[in-house]
């Protein structure tokens, strides 16, 4: 994994990348490809199978969802927000959250650590 996300970054390293080509889907699966991985932050590309869903969990700092290709149901303190391509919505740090893909859908993942 360490190679394919190391492999994923020469290649966008001063180049312009299709962003949703860089993660395919599988099936019953979330794909998760890592962008970048700094002491300071992440950057994570998923692909989210029809179905599949990241349970209700908190994370001590806030982090930036960004849809990148289908729609997304991201529930944020059990108020519940549908997600579309070209959208973002900020998941506040030590706050209650899930991400459930009725249909597939990609989404970019930014965390910044304090």
């Amino acid at each position: 994994m360490a190679n394919e996300n190391q492999s994923l970054l020469t290649a966008c390293v001063s180049q312009t990348q299709p962003l949703a080509s860089l993660v395919e889907y599988a099936g019953d699966s979330i794909v998760s490809k890592r962008i970048i991985d700094k002491g300071v932050g992440t950057v994570t590309l998923f692909a989210f199978d029809a179905g599949q869903r990241l349970s209700t969990h908190q994370a001590p700092y806030d982090a930036l969802v960004e849809v990148v290709e289908g729609s997304a149901a991201i529930t944020i303190a059990e108020k519940k927000l549908n997600v579309e391509a070209g959208q973002i919505v900020i998941m506040p740090a030590n706050v209650p959250h899930s991400v459930t893909a009725e249909n597939r859908f990609k989404m970019l993942l930014t965390m910044i650590r304090e």
